[in-house]
């Protein structure tokens, strides 16, 4: 419904009932649910999304899941529009891709990305959704928030396109900051390595070479890794050549990760840094803000090769039973779409 026009130009649905949404929280170790929540009326310069499509962030979600967010980080991990506190109950996530039902006018009808949690119906500022761009379908710009962190950690690792590149875990992220690299940089020597050997159709969709661990090229110019596992990092700090960057994208959350700095990490000069997306690379921050990134982002998801990175798409409903499987260590999911209509 469209409701009417007001003379500040704030289109507004008449508030004769009172919207109710259903919203997954994280509730203890283990344990989802959905609850219902009853939206307040709609405020000036605000928008009512209806959830079409959304996608679960395994990594960061699985340590919601377990409860393994450091008590340090409770604050810093806070995602934007999220309900509740750490570590239980809390309302979580930020991929949701919906049409908008209400707000200003000439937005109603669009299809809009939103760093929301898994939400059916809800309203943000207008300022903080990002339109779909035409010929992205919805369903796969979904991936726009890991790929911003893929655009983050390719700006973070300046690497040349002659570079001789490995990512280790052939994961979501690891999928898209390949993809990036080729996009971004026409990077045309990457691996992607992986314990995974099906992760060798990813590669293949992607026009890259795959590897297991064992068999992976060695002197490599840049090792992305994205396993967040112990192994997996030590597989990359192996994979460097002499003065090489090992960019670490994995958040680990809590416990102590062993990290192997002996050996020859200090004779061979190696440079181990950090990447996150929580803040544009230092090289490109004098020219892109966050919302120009997200926008790169968008558009970048329309690539059809993506559709490798894509599981089929289960029904919000079902979340509470399913989530303990695809966020379990070796379920080998990747980017779990959800569907709300």
């Amino acid at each position: 419904m469209r409701g009417w026009q007001s003379p500040t130009g704030i289109s507004k649905v008449p508030n004769q009932t009172q919207d109710v949404a259903e919203a997954l929280w994280y509730v203890g170790p283990g344990r989802a649910e959905v609850r219902e929540e009853k939206l307040a009326p709609l405020i000036p310069h605000h928008v009512r999304i209806r959830a079409l499509h959304g996608a679960i962030s395994r990594g960061t979600e699985a340590l919601i899941l377990a409860g393994r967010i450091p008590e340090s980080e409770f604050e810093r991990m806070r995602a934007p529009f999220m309900g509740g506190a750490f570590p239980f109950p809390v309302k979580y996530g930020y991929a949701t891709v919906g049409r908008v039902e209400a707000g200003l006018d000439h937005l109603i009808g669009a299809i809009v990305f939103s760093l929301h949690p898994h939400q059916t119906l809800f309203d943000v500022p207008a300022e903080s959704i990002a339109q779909v761009p035409n010929g992205v379908p919805p369903e796969r710009a979904v991936l726009a928030a890991n790929m911003e962190t893929a655009i983050n950690a390719v700006w973070d690792a300046a690497p040349r396109p002659t570079d001789r590149i490995a990512i280790v875990g052939a994961g979501v992220v690891g999928g898209l900051v390949a993809y990036a690299l080729k996009r971004l940089v026409a990077v045309t020597d990457v691996t992607l390595v992986d314990i995974n050997p099906s992760r060798a159709e990813l590669a293949q969709a992607f026009g890259m070479l795959f590897s297991a661990p064992e068999a992976a090229p060695a002197d490599c110019d840049l090792v992305v890794h994205t396993s967040a596992t112990a192994a997996g990092l030590a597989t990359a700090l192996n994979l460097a050549a002499d003065e090489a960057t090992i960019l670490e994208l994995s958040w680990y959350g809590a416990g102590a990760v062993p990290v192997p700095l002996g050996g020859a990490f200090h004779s061979r000069r190696l440079r181990l840094i950090s990447s996150q997306v929580g803040k544009v690379a230092p090289s490109h921050r004098s020219d892109w803000t966050p919302r120009a990134r997200l926008e790169l982002a968008l558009k970048l998801t329309g690539a059809p090769e993506l559709e490798a990175l894509m599981e089929p798409a289960i029904t919000f409903r079902d979340l509470p039973a399913r989530l303990p499987h695809i966020l379990a260590p070796l379920s080998g999911t990747l980017c779990q779409r959800i569907d709300y209509l």
